[in-house]
């Protein structure tokens, strides 16, 4: 693999799949997207035809029947992860989904137990981990702690208002009138939640189970949930170690800004992340750093225009040719959903 380009195929090209992936992966030069398969046939086609892709399928088996390659990329709502990977990981290859790795703690479970039997691994799609503003922060954060050179690491607060978190990241998405097949599969919710309760922990984790596995990446050790404000806005953790933090939920919105940003804080000072929206291209976060001691002083350093995204997708190539680990594999993107039944359970008790 180490003198040729490493061979992609995706599992479905919606909106996500074509945007938020392909035209990423189609970018990278030790990259070739080999084949596309996709159940909306004119769809897959017209997606094949834009990215000069040479292969199209309809149908799983006759793709990994018929192709060489090296990973899979299935972005598909995951609601239905376990539908498509009890096939998918048949390959045995490296796959990546997007977040969350599922619907719920259960159907988790049996996913990472279907990782575990192959000889690939998963990897989950928490894009923010792979911005360039996030890594250099995470590493000043580890060097902060380990100096202590403005004290110990006191809080951290997590805010994400809702906002567009597309800013025109579907522009040159492609699309046709096919509907989906009415019988679609979809994984089984849990059988001790009603519908309506489920609903709502699918819209909990689709919005901000990114926020529970940033948290657990900065704190660099795992959390609990100690309290969940009623009113959905508050989310309060604490680490293994006792460090507090809080995830704000929606504290207000804003209609054409995306306003996500982490604070830091320690004795003497603080660090500050901004982070883009999701869709953004070939924009990087942007850091700012506040210094009390020996002398007060601020400093924001400058960030290529790399998008999470693009690295994103660097970063699963990285991790097929063995030269780093995935950002989040499935062992730790289960964690997340225990993170996000604990909210849930303290917020309906």
């Amino acid at each position: 693999m180490k003198n040729r380009k490493v061979r992609i195929i995706f599992v479905g090209v919606g909106s996500m799949g074509q945007c938020a992936h392909l035209k990423n992966y189609v970018l990278i030069p030790d990259c070739e997207v080999v084949a596309i398969c996709e159940i909306r046939e004119n769809l897959g086609k017209k997606v094949m035809e834009r990215y000069g892709i040479k292969n199209f399928y309809k149908n799983f088996d006759d793709l990994i029947e018929k192709e060489d390659f090296d990973g899979i990329v299935a972005s598909q709502p995951f609601t239905r992860h376990y539908v498509i990977l009890k096939e998918i990981l048949k390959a045995k290859k490296p796959v990546f989904i997007e977040k969350s790795i599922a619907s719920s703690v259960e159907i988790g479970e049996k996913i990472l137990e279907m990782v575990k039997k192959t000889k690939a691994f998963l990897m989950v799609g928490y894009h923010k981990r792979s911005a360039l503003a996030s890594i250099y922060v995470k590493n000043l954060l580890d060097k902060f702690k380990n100096s202590e050179e403005i004290g110990k690491l006191k809080y951290i607060r997590i805010t994400m208002p809702p906002g567009d978190w597309i800013q025109g990241g579907f522009k040159d998405l492609i699309t046709t009138d096919e509907k989906l097949p009415e019988n679609i599969e979809f994984d089984p919710k849990p059988e001790n939640i009603n519908e309506e309760d489920f609903r709502e922990y699918i819209d909990f984790v689709n919005y901000y189970i990114h926020q529970v596995n940033f948290m657990r990446f900065l704190f660099g050790e795992d959390y609990k949930v100690k309290f969940a404000d009623k009113s959905k806005i508050l989310m309060v953790v604490e680490s293994n170690s006792g460090i507090p933090g809080i995830i704000e939920m929606a504290p207000y919105k804003t209609s054409f800004t995306w306003e996500e940003k982490i604070l830091i804080c320690f004795e003497y000072g603080y660090i500050e992340l901004s982070l883009p929206a999701p869709l953004a291209s070939n924009i990087s976060g942007k850091v700012k750093i506040y210094k009390d001691k020996p002398t007060p002083q601020t400093i924001i350093p400058q960030f290529p225009p790399i998008s999470a995204m693009y690295q994103q997708s660097i970063n699963f190539i990285k991790a097929i040719k063995g030269e780093i680990k995935p950002p989040v594999d499935a062992e730790e993107a289960l964690k997340d959903l225990k993170i996000a039944k604990e909210y849930f359970d303290l917020l309906k008790n």
